[in-house]
C-alpha cells in the first residue's frame, strides 16, 4: 500500500506549505477568506430571520442558490479550462467580494431588505463557487503530483476550521457588534485571499482547449463517459450524501428528542467538523496509499457505519433509554456526548473519503480539463446534501431516528456491491493514476 518516499508518520504532511509558498499564501488566503464568508453566511441567515420572523424565508437562502451554483460551477470550470486560471479565480474573487462589500454598504445604510440579502447571497455564491474549482484546479501545478494528497488534508484543515469557527464568530459578532461590522470584517478579510491569488504565477491549462461556450461544457460532460474511475467516485458520493445527511433533524433533536434547543443543535454541527478537522491533522499517511478506490469506498462505508449508530443513539433517546424528560433546560448529556462522537466520526470519514477524491481527481483528469471536471465535482458537492436533506425531511415523519439508521445502513450495503462490482474502481492504482 504504500509509494516511494511515503512518510511514516500520522501527522498531517505540510510539505506542500514549506515547499510551495504560491500554495502557502493562497492556502492562508483561502482559509482567511473562506472564515469571513461564513460569517457572512451566518449573519444574512440572522439578518434574513430578523427581517421576516420567518425561518421558511430563511431556508430559501441555500434553495435560491442552488440552480445559480450549478450553472457557475458549470461555466466557472470551463472557464478555467480555457483562460490564465489565476485570473479566472481573481475575478471570480472580485464578484464576490464586491457583494460583500454592498451588504455591508448596504447595512451601514440602513437600506438592507430581504431581496438584497437573497440576491447578493446567490451572486456571492455563485462566484466562490467558481473560485473554488478554480483554485483546486490549480493544485497540481502549484505543488506537483506527488503532495496532492498532502494538499488535499490541508483543505480539510480550512474547511473544518471554518465550519467549526466560522457560525459561532458569525453569531458572536452579530450579536456583540450588528450586521454592518459583521459584513465589513468579512470584506477585510477576504482581501487575504488577493493576495493569495495575485502573487501566483500565470496558471495556464495545459494541451488543446475548447472555445468557451456551450460545447466545451458539453465535452467536460462527455468526459465523464471515457473516465470511469472519476464517474464512480461521483457515484459514490452522491449516495453518501443523499442517506447521509441528518442535519436537516438537529433543530428538531435539540428540542423533542436530545433537549438542549439551539445549544445541542450547534454542538451537534460543530462535532461534524471536529471530526474534519482531527482526521485532517492525522492524515499523514494518506498519501501512502495507492488503492484509493478501495479507499473512498471504505471511507464512505465507515461513513455509512457511524450514521447508522448516530440513528441508534436517537432511537435510544426515543426509547428514554438515559433520560426521560428532555427539554430546552434539561438535556440529555450523555446521549448527547455519544451522538457528537458518532458525528465526529462521520465527519472524520467524510473527510477522508473527500481527501482520496479530490486527490483522484487531481491526478488522474488531464490539466486541459480539470477546471471542468473540478465545476462538475462542485456541483455534486453541493447538490447531494440538498437531496440528502429531501430524504431525511421525508422520513423523518416516521420517527428522527429512522433516516440516519436506515440511511446508514443503505450506504454501506449498496457502497460494498458496488465495490464488489467496480473492478476497474477497486483496481485503481494511485501511482498509475487513469480516470
Amino acid at each position: 500500500m504504500s509509494g516511494a518516499g511515503s512518510r511514516r508518520s500520522h501527522v498531517i504532511d505540510i510539505r506542500p506549505l514549506t515547499q510551495s509558498p504560491p500554495f502557502a499564501r493562497l492556502w492562508v488566503g483561502t482559509l482567511l477568506g473562506g472564515l469571513g464568508a461564513q460569517l457572512t453566511l451566518t449573519a444574512v441567515m440572522l439578518h434574513m430571520f430578523a427581517l421576516t420572523h420567518d425561518t421558511f424565508a430563511v431556508s430559501m437562502i441555500a434553495v435560491a442558490g442552488l440552480v445559480p451554483m450549478v450553472v457557475a460551477g458549470l461555466y466557472g470550470g470551463m472557464l478555467a479550462d480555457h483562460f490564465d486560471r489565476r485570473t479566472v479565480a481573481l475575478v471570480a474573487a472580485s464578484i464576490g467580494w464586491s457583494a460583500t462589500v454592498a451588504l455591508a454598504t448596504l447595512a451601514w445604510t440602513g437600506l438592507v431588505n430581504e431581496w438584497w440579502l437573497y440576491g447578493l447571497s446567490i451572486v456571492n455564491s455563485a462566484a466562490s463557487t467558481v473560485a473554488s474549482a478554480t483554485k483546486a484546479a490549480m493544485t497540481p501545478k502549484l505543488v506537483g503530483t506527488h503532495l496532492i494528497p498532502a494538499a488535499a488534508a490541508l483543505t480539510g484543515i480550512t474547511t473544518g476550521v471554518m465550519v467549526m469557527a466560522g457560525p459561532a464568530l458569525g453569531g458572536l459578532l452579530v450579536a456583540a457588534f450588528g450586521y454592518p461590522i459583521t459584513y465589513t470584517i468579512d470584506a477585510v478579510l477576504t482581501l487575504s485571499l488577493f493576495l493569495g491569488l495575485a502573487t501566483l504565477p500565470r496558471l495556464t491549462p495545459e494541451g488543446e482547449t475548447n472555445r468557451p461556450g456551450l460545447r466545451s461544457i458539453v465535452d467536460g460532460l462527455a468526459f465523464l463517459k471515457v473516465a470511469p474511475n472519476i464517474r464512480m467516485q461521483f457515484v459514490l458520493d452522491v449516495i453518501a450524501m443523499t442517506f447521509g445527511q441528518p442535519i436537516a433533524l438537529f433543530p428538531a433533536l435539540g428540542v423533542v428528542l436530545l433537549g438542549g434547543g439551539e445549544v445541542t443543535s450547534g454542538i451537534l454541527m460543530a462535532a461534524i467538523a471536529v471530526g474534519v478537522l482531527a482526521s485532517s491533522l492525522f492524515s499523514g499517511r494518506i498519501g501512502t496509499v495507492r488503492r484509493q478506490g478501495v479507499g473512498i469506498a471504505r471511507a464512505i462505508q465507515a461513513f455509512g457505519l457511524a450514521t447508522g449508530l448516530f440513528g441508534l443513539v436517537l432511537f435510544a433517546a426515543s426509547m428514554g433509554w438515559s433520560a426521560d424528560d428532555v427539554d430546552a433546560a434539561h438535556p440529555d448529556v450523555p446521549l448527547i456526548v455519544l451522538a457528537c462522537l458518532c458525528l465526529a466520526l462521520t465527519g472524520a470519514a467524510d473527510n477522508i473519503s473527500a481527501i482520496f477524491r479530490q486527490t483522484m481527481l487531481q491526478a488522474a483528469v488531464p490539466d486541459a480539463v480539470r477546471g471542468r471536471l473540478q465545476g462538475i465535482f462542485m456541483v455534486v458537492v453541493a447538490g447531494g446534501p440538498r437531496i440528502g436533506a429531501l430524504f431525511t425531511g421525508t422520513l423523518a415523519g416516521i420517527a428522527l431516528w429512522f433516516p440516519p439508521l436506515a440511511g446508514g445502513v443503505v450506504i454501506v450495503v449498496l457502497v460494498g456491491v458496488i465495490l464488489r462490482l467496480a473492478t476497474r474502481f477497486r483496481a485503481y492504482d494511485a501511482e498509475n493514476p487513469v480516470p
